[in-house]
């Protein structure tokens, strides 16, 4: 294999994902928890493609296409249900969302 090994690409991955983890924790901005999770997904898939490419497999990269799918409807549902809050005048913090009840 040519380039950098398994260990920088999983060390990439893991940076990843502690940072969007770190924002998930972190931020109250709707925005920037859909973005943290969106850097989660990406290391997580890259971790899932690191693994695939190592072992010579394509099971790997299959499910991270399907991580995507689902990544990319997380994202249209969640910006769905952040602009319809903006558009009521609703504050945009996670910790104070209950006015999505009923």
């Amino acid at each position: 294999m040519l380039g950098p090994g398994v260990v920088w690409y999983l060390g990439v991955a893991a940076f990843l994902f502690g940072i969007g983890a770190l924002g998930v924790l972190v931020r109250r901005n709707p925005l920037i928890v859909l973005l943290s999770l969106e850097i989660m997904l990406n290391g997580a898939n890259l971790a899932l493609i690191v693994f695939s490419r190592h072992v010579r497999g394509g099971a790997g990269q299959i499910f991270a296409l399907s991580v995507m799918a689902v990544a990319a409807s997380e994202v249209c549902v969640g910006l769905g249900l952040v602009v319809a809050l903006h558009r009521r005048r609703l504050a945009l913090d996670v910790d104070r969302l209950s006015e999505l009840r009923g």
